[in-house]
């Protein structure tokens, strides 16, 4: 899942303040379930800039909503009136979303999150980054654990020299990747896996190769 936090309400009050009526538009998919960006964040952040404004005396006039994916057309369809009669939109979604909407409509879609990572779910109110959409995996010679997300130097062949005591040390907080690489290869029995060098990996599938896109022919319709 895609994980973001709330931009500080004092930032998010400068992005919008000037215009005269605002929507505060929520996703409910990915940052809804980190409790950031869904409908009911954004009604709350709405209701947070109502005061605000109250106690500025700015009149402005903000409004709150929200959809399943700010990500795909056509979850927009019952909300374009909406957002065709205001001013700006702040998007609670992730970057995706906010640019999305920024090629599809021509007023300011302002951004309320602050997107950071891929990450899981380890227990309530604790999420974890897992995956840096490398775009080259090599989880299945790894024994499901990203080297590339979870060590600190993205170490291919580890351990480094400075883990000490399964911990990195970049942050004595963190556990070592290749630690549990190991850990966990010798728990599957194919401790032989370690033995064998990954090559240099190709960034081209990375951002180092630009901005990526993925085209499914046989999903595509043709005209």
């Amino acid at each position: 899942m895609i994980v973001g936090e709330q931009k500080p309400l004092d930032e998010i009050w400068g992005m919008i303040k000037d215009h005269k009526k605002v929507l505060i538009f929520g996703c409910n998919t990915c940052v809804a379930v980190c409790q950031q960006g869904g409908n009911k964040e954004a009604e709350v952040m709405a209701s947070m800039l109502r005061m605000r404004a109250t106690q500025e005396g700015n009149g402005i006039e903000i409004i709150d909503s929200g959809i399943e994916r700010q990500c795909e057309h056509e979850f927009f369809e019952k909300t374009e009136p909406m957002i065709q009669g205001v001013d700006a939109v702040l998007s609670t979604a992730c970057g995706i979303g906010v640019q999305f909407m920024a090629e599809k409509y021509e007023i300011p879609i302002y951004p309320g999150l602050n997107t950071t990572f891929l990450g899981a779910v380890e227990q309530a109110g604790v999420f974890t980054e897992k995956c840096q959409a490398c775009g080259q995996c090599i989880l299945g010679e790894t024994g499901g654990i990203c080297p590339i997300a979870r060590c600190a130097k993205r170490v291919l062949n580890g351990p480094c020299g400075g883990s000490t005591q399964g911990k990195c040390e970049i942050n004595k907080d963190i556990e070592c990747a290749w630690q549990l690489i190991v850990d966990r290869l010798k728990l599957l029995n194919r401790m032989e896996r370690y033995e064998e060098l990954t090559p240099i990996k190709d960034w081209s599938t990375d951002r180092a190769g630009g901005p990526r896109k993925l085209v499914r022919e046989d999903l595509v319709e043709n005209e």
